[in-house]
């Protein structure tokens, strides 16, 4: 008889890359000193890569957020920050060389929140991606993030006029006192018109994030968020679980709980986070809309986003500016990162006076087994699952042989979807709903222990 394998928290990590950002380090230490860019990209293949560029400013911080970002902008910083952007693109492009074709496949904005900047400064974001880095905006998909209070009409009509194929909003909640309970300052009716001003622009996609897991939010109000947000015919929803992290706004309003309460609490709250996760997930499949993650829903008739060749598990990404991250197939690397105001600040003004943008400053090498776990992690925590063929192609294995006991454990628990042999390795609904507890299972010893020494500031 098989014991099923008691379960984790569902509610550990979010696992958007790998390995976690708080597992870099300087790169102080490589044989030859911080890496060259033209060396790490001698290599690579450079005909399916994309550009993520990395605006740090944000008009408020919401209780949840711990993402690299400051709130507003002293007078000129924006400025000195795109002058900033445009010497890394034109150091990063002049690394790549001229002897191969450099072909950027997609493109995306993000943040912070992109349309901080004003309709001019966004037109200069649009020319240092198109005129140093090579960018055909117009010809591949471009995701840009905005916020309710940002999404002005002119900002919108510039990204429109040059080739934005994607606007992602976030929204958290339709209701006001959710809103408040999430710390983020904002009325329904601001929402709505920001809304409005989108579809104006007639961007074909418009992407919706909501949140579930909000103090006070019951199924009733989960289900008029998403009936509010459904109103608008949005092409994407990302449904987000409510996380509150070490230095964020809401980790600063939580009381100490008595001895043995947060236990109750913690189990308590997943528990409302697993009902309001199901509930809306069956209310977007009964509304038309295919599930592509836990959190990712897209409407069937919605045109595709991306191209059809293009795979995070494979190809490269250019990130620019000081919280945006690159990847080869070799390391992965960024600039510093932090959370607390002080830090982020400091972040901010070295690298906006940083003129040498050619070497790599932090980062983790990823050997043949983290290539591995990032492949099977990337492809898992999608709806449509891996195709082991490929892997083998790959990788010269079969996930079996490289993690038993995790797809084993996975299998007992009933996360996976059919048998074991047949088709693709896929997620049950299961299996779905639990990403968060799953990925973090497939995690490396050597990544845990860095991100377990990482000093949180």
């Amino acid at each position: 008889m098989t014991i099923a394998t008691p379960a984790a928290r569902p509610y550990q990590h979010y696992v958007y890359a790998y390995p976690h950002k708080t597992a870099y380090r300087p790169l102080d230490g490589h044989p030859a000193g911080r890496p060259l860019l033209s060396e790490l990209w001698a290599a690579e293949r450079t005909d399916a890569l994309s550009l993520y560029i990395h605006i740090p400013f944000c008009e408020v911080r919401c209780g949840f957020c711990n993402l690299f970002t400051r709130i507003g902008a002293p007078e000129e910083l924006t400025a000195r920050y795109l002058d900033a952007l445009d010497r890394q693109a034109t150091a990063v492009r002049d690394a790549l060389g001229d002897e191969r074709p450099v072909r950027l496949a997609a493109t995306a904005f993000g943040g912070g929140t992109p349309t901080f900047l004003t309709a001019a400064e966004l037109e200069r974001l649009c020319d240092i991606a198109e005129k140093r880095m090579g960018a055909d905006l117009r010809t591949v998909p471009l995701s840009v993030e905005t916020s309710p209070p940002t999404a002005t009409a002119d900002r919108l009509a510039v990204l429109a006029e040059r080739g934005a194929t994607r606007v992602s909003i976030g929204v958290q909640s339709f209701m006001d006192e959710e809103a408040r309970a999430a710390v983020r300052p904002q009325r329904r009716a601001e929402v709505e018109a920001a809304l409005g001003r989108i579809r104006d622009t007639r961007i074909p996609v418009l992407n919706i994030d909501l949140i579930y897991g909000i103090d006070g939010q019951t199924e009733d109000t989960w289900r008029a968020s998403l009936d509010a947000a459904l109103a608008w015919r949005p092409e994407e929803l990302y449904l987000y679980p409510l996380y509150v992290r070490p230095l964020t706004g809401l980790d600063r309003l939580g009381a100490a709980a008595p001895p043995g309460a947060e236990a109750t609490a913690e189990a308590a709250w997943d528990e409302q986070r697993l009902r309001l996760y199901r509930a809306g997930r069956d209310q977007l499949l009964a509304e038309g809309y295919e599930q592509v993650s836990m959190r990712m829903f897209r409407r069937a008739d919605a045109p595709q986003e991306g191209p059809g060749d293009y795979a995070c598990q494979t190809d490269g990404m250019i990130g620019l500016g000081c919280g945006a991250r690159s990847y080869t197939s070799a390391l992965h690397y960024s600039f510093d990162y932090a959370v607390e105001t002080r830090e982020v600040r400091g972040i901010i003004d070295r690298f906006t006076a940083t003129e040498d943008f050619t070497r790599a400053e932090v980062g983790r090498f990823v050997d043949g087994d983290e290539a591995r776990r990032r492949h099977l992690l990337q492809s898992l925590l999608q709806a449509a699952g891996m195709e082991r063929a490929g892997y083998r192609a790959r990788f010269g294995s079969d996930p079996y042989e490289d993690f038993p006991r995790e797809l084993d454990r996975f299998a007992e628990r009933g996360w996976l979807a059919g048998p074991a042999d047949h088709g693709p390795l896929r997620l049950s609904p299961e299996g779905l709903a639990h990403s968060d507890a799953l990925g973090p299972e497939l995690f490396s010893p050597a990544v845990r222990a860095a991100m377990a020494a990482y000093e949180v500031r």
